[in-house]
């Protein structure tokens, strides 16, 4: 973990191809309407995928929310009253500068060209190519717009909103009121927002429907900085815990020509995801001061203030914010844990997912050694039994290398093989993706030995501490 971006260190290779593949054949992330050629830049999560974002977004929420005593969970709605847009500024600013392609009618950011590729010369950025025509930039609202009611007229229009913080502040005083909080305290929630991105693109890194996970944290003014400092570190804690490599990791402090206007203070976390690209954000970390609350009392008429009862004074508390997105952080887990590699005695490498086990949508295969002599009865009691416990696959189909392989790409983290000892002494093996040690256990103690393992929550799925193999 670093301070700043590094540069001059040699990139790491790019994966991405490789990963969408992957992701692909193995039911992780699919193309939406893939069927009729596919919507631009909205994907699909499928049984596995859903399941490692699911575990993304419940980790982030028992340490945000069940784990701490000052902060509230929230659910707001996606459509909200169009004032509250104007009030934050997007119905105004919320806007990126266009520019088109006379020649190839391609559509670009004016301030990103130079990470676009010219469709007629990708070697070139567009306005490089001697046929390139481009227009002047227009600026272009990236909220969508739709209509509330049966007739289509300006007073019905209503915005699919581009971030959940608003939502967070309409509902300060209720939430505040309700769960009789004190400042300091924040309001934590999970939910879709919705950008119409001019370049979206990199798989699921930039979408026009993703999902953040926000936590707007209250505090007295004179105290914003001191809760600055302590989210960031908090925050940065919180990515290395999800087994992200250190030094993949970094902050970038917005200079003064990236802050938002509002803004006193703002401290992007990035994640290394190799390739041309590099270095990105996966979470924000911004002082907003007052400036939502103000804004919002201005436009709604209503006051968001918090009466100090003990020093008896009312003010409007400043606000430190905390935005991750939760598709960009699966795919830096997912970016962080492909690796290939050649296994000692085998011609053939393996492809491993190694996610943190605590992260892994499948958390134990299940196989009978051979589909004979009682074997698969067997291992499918055993697979129900422990599916009471957590999730796991049950796979009878090929050599029983071949079944670790395919586990191992999906980052199952434990498998359990059931052979003739199996039958004769109530024992089976418990492989360890990593170590690829094995373990005899007796059948009635797998459960609890997973378990075990699973609680440790360790980045390794190592099982060479149960016992001797």
């Amino acid at each position: 973990m670093s301070d700043a971006t590094p540069s001059g260190s040699a990139p790491r290779p790019d994966v991405m191809d490789k990963l969408v593949s992957l992701c692909k054949r193995h039911g992780f992330i699919f193309q939406s309407s893939e069927i009729y050629g596919g919507t631009g830049s909205v994907w699909d999560y499928g049984p596995l995928g859903v399941e490692l974002k699911r575990n993304v977004k419940d980790r982030w929420w028992n340490a945000m929310v069940r784990a701490r005593d000052d902060v509230e969970g929230l659910d707001a709605a996606i459509l909200m009253h169009p004032r509250v847009w104007e009030a934050s500024g997007h119905v105004a600013t919320f806007t990126d500068p266009l520019v088109d392609c006379r020649k190839c009618k391609g559509r670009f950011r004016a301030d990103k060209l130079e990470d676009a590729a010219c469709p007629l010369k990708p070697s070139r950025h567009p306005g490089e190519f001697e046929a390139c025509d481009l227009t002047p930039p227009r600026n272009f609202n990236l909220m969508f717009r739709t209509h509330m009611g049966p007739v289509e007229e300006s007073a019905s229009v209503v915005y699919l909103r581009p971030e959940t913080a608003q939502g967070i502040y309409v509902n300060f005083l209720n939430v505040q009121q309700a769960s009789r909080q004190r400042i300091p305290f924040g309001i934590a929630q999970i939910g879709k927002a919705f950008r119409n991105e001019i370049t979206p693109g990199n798989f699921i890194f930039r979408t026009r429907e993703f999902e953040q996970m926000e936590m707007q944290f209250f505090v007295e003014p004179a105290t914003d900085m001191q809760w600055f400092e302590y989210w960031k570190a908090e925050r940065m804690t919180w990515h290395q815990a999800l087994g992200l490599e250190a030094d993949r990791l970094a902050f970038h402090q917005h200079t003064a020509g990236e802050l938002a206007h509002y803004a006193r203070a703002a401290f992007d976390i990035q994640f290394d995801f190799g390739g041309t690209l590099g270095f990105q954000e996966i979470e924000g970390v911004h002082n907003r001061g007052d400036f939502d609350l103000t804004r919002h009392q201005e436009y709604s008429g209503k006051k968001l203030e918090y009466f100090d009862q003990p020093a008896n004074r009312r003010y409007t508390p400043f606000v430190v914010e905390t935005s991750v997105g939760a598709d960009r952080v699966t795919l830096a887990i997912l970016v962080n844990a492909y690796r290939e590699e050649s296994v000692p005695g085998e011609t053939e490498g393996r492809t491993v997912l190694g996610l943190r086990p605590a992260l892994a949508p499948i958390k134990a295969g299940v196989f009978p050694l051979v589909k004979k002599d009682g074997m698969p009865e067997y291992a499918r009691r055993l697979a129900a039994d422990l599916r009471r416990v957590v999730p796991v696959f049950y796979d009878e189909s090929g050599s029983i290398g071949r079944r670790y392989r395919r586990q191992d790409e999906v980052g199952t983290p434990f498998c359990i093989t059931v052979d003739g000892e199996s039958l004769s002494g109530d024992t089976v093996t418990i492989r360890g993706r990593d170590d690829l040690a094995q373990v005899r256990v007796a059948a009635d103690q797998v459960g609890a030995a997973l378990s075990a393992l699973l609680a440790a929550d360790v980045t390794d799925a190592r099982v060479s501490d149960l016992g001797a193999a």
